[in-house]
């Protein structure tokens, strides 16, 4: 349990340290940003597959097929719905709110209850990770979502500054995205740990959020401003560190 405690932190500060160098760096380029988001998507994807996906057709039994894609598909839909209630993250982060003379405070404050939303989610994932019982692949589930987390703190700082709120409550705002996410891993850990008959499902059900927000939200993003060819190897990267990294855990 101090384990996942400490994930459980880790993750959600992850956020944290993002944000701490939004502030130190204001005015980092499309190009550096994307390419370190796409690393995380990748490194997100090899955790998605290998620490959840499998280890769900693992557990499964023999309805394991049909319980992992209908996890996945799940997951992926309650995504889906969770973006027609709040708007995508990329089309909040436009001209709109990077310019210092037109910023939008509401549009921000959307902007980060987005992420706090999506965060949910993610942390749930970990906690389900830790809730399988295999804390090698549990690790790789919350380090690739603690990577992911770092420029999406980033991201929260700038428009936020720009739209006149102060420092002090630019950083207490991204601690709570940051809260939010530590507060789905012990959801998603004890989910599991009560009631293990749903770890198959609970194990995709996680997988498929994590594909979704990979394909809906991050590499559309990477993709965006020009610099596709790096983001594409980041990701490859980022999935291949993954996977070396399970396979000499394994």
């Amino acid at each position: 349990m101090q384990l996942v405690w400490m994930t459980a932190l880790g993750v959600g500060g992850a956020t944290v340290i993002g944000a701490l160098v939004g502030f130190v760096f204001r005015n980092i380029s499309h190009k550096f940003s994307d390419i370190m988001l796409s690393f995380a998507a990748g490194v997100m994807l090899a955790a998605a597959v290998l620490g959840l996906i499998l280890p769900s057709l693992e557990y499964g039994g023999r309805f394991g097929l049909l319980v992992t894609v209908g996890g996945i598909f799940v997951g992926a839909l309650c995504l889906n719905l969770i973006d027609k209630l709040v708007p995508h993250l990329h089309k909040l982060v436009g001209p709109e709110i990077e310019s210092h003379h037109n910023a939008n405070l509401s549009k921000v404050l959307l902007f980060v209850a987005a992420i706090a939303i999506h965060n949910l989610p993610e942390g749930i994932a970990a906690g389900v990770g830790f809730g399988s019982g295999d804390n090698s692949r549990a690790l790789i589930i919350a380090g690739g979502i603690a990577l992911q987390n770092i420029p999406e703190g980033m991201v929260i700082i700038g428009p936020m500054l720009a739209a006149g709120v102060s420092p002090r409550k630019t950083f207490v705002c991204a601690m709570l995205t940051g809260l939010v996410e530590v507060v789905g891993t012990l959801i998603g850990y004890f989910a599991v740990h009560i009631a293990s008959v749903v770890l198959p499902f609970a194990l995709a059900f996680a997988g498929g959020t994590m594909l979704y927000v990979i394909s809906d939200e991050m590499i559309p993003e990477t993709h965006a401003h020009g610099s596709h060819r790096g983001a594409t190897y980041a990701l490859f990267v980022g999935f291949c560190l993954m996977l070396t990294v399970d396979f000499l855990l394994g």
